[in-house]
């Protein structure tokens, strides 16, 4: 009797199976539950480090135009900066890692002719030591890298985007609207002028 009674305990104390099972059941939805949790992590960094789609500030409305050869901004030009611009930069900042901001100036074939001071002043006015509308331009490559300038020292305005880095760059007459390269064309033309701010996140390349 003794005997049949230890190999039954025997047996029952080797039966390890079902305690091995739900070892490895839990080991499963432990891990599962790490890898949602890591493709999650990864889903959001994701969409953090995408490029955010350019903002166009253009002048097919007719309210935001510069005057001819000028980077001064008018008046309704400056309020569409506040109202529209800088509340959707602080938006996309906010949900999206940015390394830099560009702000690219695009202007018509027009020519310019003049003697341009950008050599001399650019870095002056780029440190804010002398204003913008002291520059002018030698070509239509000045006056669109001064009308980005223009532009990036009135969102800076904004205390909460100081701290960004933006550069100033210009396209002058070489791209259209649609990102293809200009055919020669010398009319006064508001579809092609514009200023385009590009959402740069890390490690990412940007022409022009």
């Amino acid at each position: 009797m003794k005997r049949r009674t230890y190999s039954r305990n025997d047996s029952e104390d080797l039966n390890v199976f079902p305690a091995f099972t739900d070892l490895m059941t839990n080991a499963f939805m432990i891990l599962s539950l790490f890898l949602l949790m890591a493709l999650l992590q990864a889903q959001y960094l994701n969409r953090k480090l995408q490029a955010a789609a350019p903002i166009i500030i253009d002048e097919q409305s007719g309210n935001f135009k510069f005057k001819s050869g000028s980077a001064e901004l008018n008046l309704d030009l400056k309020n569409y900066i506040f109202q529209d611009i800088i509340p959707s930069i602080q938006r996309i900042t906010q949900s999206h890692d940015i390394e830099f901001i560009q702000v690219i100036g695009h202007t018509d074939g027009q020519e310019i002719g003049s003697v341009g001071n950008l050599d001399k002043m650019l870095e002056k006015v780029a440190n804010r030591e002398a204003s913008v509308t002291q520059l002018k331009a030698g070509s239509n490559a000045d006056l669109g890298l001064m009308r980005a300038l223009a532009v990036i020292q009135e969102i800076q305005k904004v205390e909460e985007l100081k701290n960004i880095e933006f550069r100033a760059y210009s396209a002058a007459q070489l791209y259209l609207p649609s990102g293809e390269l200009a055919s020669f064309d010398r009319e006064n033309n508001e579809d092609r002028r514009r200023i385009e701010i590009r959402f740069i996140p890390p490690g990412k390349q940007q022409k022009y």
